[in-house]
């Protein structure tokens, strides 16, 4: 049996998500989506640093100049990370304040796909968006109620993606050469008492490994068979997201949130919002980096 998850950073985030690792550098990044700002923690050396965006960040990727890309409360920029400095790309929904980026990731053509989210209620007014290299940015889902995990297999031949409040991870046929999705079908329900799908990632296996909001844990699942295979039981509730990283990619970090939960609460897991490392005896596969031109 693989070992139990150990508390990496006790960098007590306020909704920590989108947790990304960066090989070159050996380098765990996060994104702080209420404390504005993106962390960045590198393994062995104890190396932080803390990068303030001044807005609301959903979800960070490497681009191929050695940049980063941000999906911002206020759309999509880049990031130099020497400077600090912010150039904005797009915003495709200048016109809903309301609402908020959430959580994106990079598509094996190195197009950047994030979410968006209404800030308060439950109305499902946030949609899915697709950056391509040359800035362009198209609307690929709308009526979306909170925006979450991307996946997809090593085939590229389909791509997975949670809109929280379904409770259900669905897959769509993905075509690689132009960033098309269509046919979504439900690939598994998480069951009504074990939270909420939140972050997602996959394995070499094709298999994905799900966070549960409001669920104390990650969990591993056959999308073909939609049997869960594994849960990893948490010290916190909030469990956000998830990717693989470390040398081999055989290494599980596991983000989570403080927000919401009241100070009995908290006392009862003084851990939440750390960043947790799981060893689960499966490696990852490297994210894909954003191909900008």
């Amino acid at each position: 049996m693989a070992n139990q998850p150990e508390l990496l950073v006790e960098e007590l985030a306020l909704l920590g998500e989108g947790p990304l690792w960066l090989p070159e550098s050996k380098t765990i990044v996060w994104v702080d989506i209420e404390e504005m700002c993106i962390h960045l923690y590198t393994p062995g050396t104890e190396k932080k640093e803390v990068i303030p965006v001044g807005e609301r960040i959903g979800a960070v990727v490497p681009a191929a100049d050695g940049r980063m890309v941000c999906a911002l409360q206020t759309g999509f920029a880049y990031l130099d990370l020497a400077s600090r400095s912010l150039e904005r790309i797009a915003d495709p929904e200048e016109d809903q304040p309301d609402n908020r980026f959430n959580d994106g990731k990079c598509d094996p053509a190195g197009r950047f796909w994030a979410g968006t989210m209404p800030l308060e209620g439950g109305s499902p007014a946030g949609a899915l968006y697709r950056l391509d290299g040359d800035g362009t940015v198209t609307k690929m889902l709308a009526g979306v109620g909170c925006s979450n995990g991307l996946a997809w297999n090593a085939e590229a031949t389909a791509m997975y993606y949670i809109d929280t409040p379904t409770g259900r991870v669905d897959q769509f046929d993905y075509d690689v050469l132009t960033g098309n999705i269509k046919n979504r079908r439900t690939a598994f329900h998480l069951p009504p008492d074990q939270g909420f799908p939140d972050g997602m990632t996959i394995d070499i296996e094709g298999m994905l490994w799900v966070a549960h909001w409001g669920g104390s844990c990650v969990s591993r699942w056959n999308p073909v068979t939609g049997k869960c295979l594994e849960s990893v039981q948490l010290p916190v509730s909030q469990v956000t997201s998830c990717c693989f990283g470390g040398e081999n990619l055989d290494e599980l970090y596991i983000t989570s949130a403080r927000d919401g939960l009241s100070d009995e609460q908290l006392q009862g897991e003084p851990l939440a919002g750390g960043i947790f490392k799981y060893t689960p005896g499966v490696r990852g596969v490297t994210a894909n980096v954003f191909k900008n031109r």
